[in-house]
């Protein structure tokens, strides 16, 4: 379904609050019902590169610097050299214009609408943004700080939980700027195949507008790394124009708090783009920037990292599957479980905490209601494989016999 209200109003698909608060209160006042095991944020708790605190120590100094709002050499470098490798580039990206240091995805992601309108100056007083519903929160707040009109196309397992390109209206994409779209999905777990991207890259140059493809995910894989946007763009022996990836240390490396990350791709648009973060936008600081290019230079922390996260997802096949099927998506670390059968996601959610002492998010609360009301996350729960193997077992056991015995 595609939700686009009739009357503009900032912030329509905003929610109140982020999905933690809203989970808080929606527990408050409720006593689990054994000793507490959290399953909610996508916060990694695998160990950090073993290098971190070595290169930090190597480069302390220059915590009295500014940085250069687009980057040192070094990172640029090492980042189109990661993706070069990657996804079998062939030496096009543009290493002085076509990366930029990020603070994380996040503010990437959050800044880009609002780069996207102004570049593209579609003369509207609120450009369309689109997002997949479910969606990462801050997919919502930059088209809210973007002043634009939020169209929602909702996620449904039927097709991998992306959205269907084929039924948008020409109309609408004349007047959108920005499409944000993650793969593998967030919170699903299923990556955009080569097809997908090239059909995306297409109404992108037809229409004109931008991709924000979020790929932070994109190393946390089962057993194929899945496809990327430059990828394909490069697979239709194209250059990067209308496609901007973004990406980051935090699942990578486990390097969540370091807060870096970069944007890569049209360089025209990103050259533009450095010029407004050089107004608006924190730097990354050269410490972290130095990190970060130890990082894409090494792949074996990544590899220990993946094979980890494979280890839960083995765990919860053989404690779940017998009960719900297979439930292990292609790539990211959560669980994305249709608990219909047993209620909504907010009332089972809710009832495994009371019950059996387990936190996870309902999927309403990583989704909008749509004009209708209908919500595509509503009879889904979200569960972040990212604690310790014993912990997770733990947690996974007690879910299943508790599905088991309210089946």
């Amino acid at each position: 379904m595609i939700s686009s209200p009739k009357a503009y109003k900032r912030g329509a698909v905003l929610p109140s609050s982020n999905p933690f608060q809203r989970l808080a209160e929606l527990l408050e006042g409720e006593t689990p019902g054994l000793d507490p095991v959290v399953m909610t944020i996508g916060e990694p708790q695998h160990a950090i590169p073993d290098f971190t605190a070595e290169v930090l120590a190597e480069n302390i100094g220059d915590f009295r610097r500014y940085p250069p709002i687009n980057g040192t050499p070094e990172f640029r470098q090492a980042v189109a050299g990661w993706l070069d490798r990657r996804y079998r580039l062939g030496g096009t990206i543009d290493a002085d214009h076509g990366v930029l240091p990020l603070n994380g995805s996040r503010e990437g992601l959050s800044f880009g609408a609002i780069a996207a309108r102004d570049q593209l100056d579609k003369g509207l007083d609120h450009p369309v943004v689109v997002l997949p519903n479910p969606f990462y929160q801050t997919y919502a707040a930059a088209a809210h700080v973007a002043d634009a009109r939020a169209v929602l196309l909702d996620a449904v397992p039927g097709n991998n939980f992306l959205p269907d390109l084929d039924n948008l209206d020409a109309d609408l994409l004349d007047e959108t700027v920005a499409f944000y779209i993650a793969s593998p999905t967030n919170p699903e777990g299923y990556p955009a195949d080569i097809a997908f991207w090239q059909r995306l890259i297409g109404l992108a140059r037809k229409h004109r507008f931008y991709i924000f493809a979020d790929e932070c995910y994109s190393e946390i894989y089962r057993s194929d790394p899945p496809p990327g946007i430059l990828e394909a763009a490069r697979a239709m022996n194209t250059d990067f124009s209308n496609v901007i990836v973004l990406n980051s240390l935090s699942k990578r490396s486990n390097l969540a708090g370091l807060r870096c990350g970069f944007a890569a791709g049209d360089p025209v648009f990103l050259r533009k783009w450095a010029k407004f973060r050089g107004l608006a936008a924190p730097q990354v600081s050269l410490p972290a920037q130095a990190v970060a290019v130890r990082a894409y230079q090494d792949e074996a922390h990544v590899s220990e990292n993946r094979r980890l996260y494979n280890e839960k997802f083995e765990a919860a096949e053989r404690f779940l599957g017998p009960i719900m099927g297979s439930v292990t998506p292609e790539g990211g670390f959560f669980l994305w479980l249709n608990v219909g059968k047993w209620g909504d996601g907010v009332t089972v959610t809710k009832r495994l905490w009371r019950d059996i002492g387990v936190k996870v998010v309902p999927g309403g609360f990583l989704a909008s209601d749509q004009s209708d009301g209908s919500n595509p996350g509503r009879d889904f729960i979200r569960i972040g494989l990212v604690a310790p193997l014993e912990q997770t077992e733990v947690a996974l056991e007690r879910m299943a016999n508790w599905f088991g015995e309210q089946a």
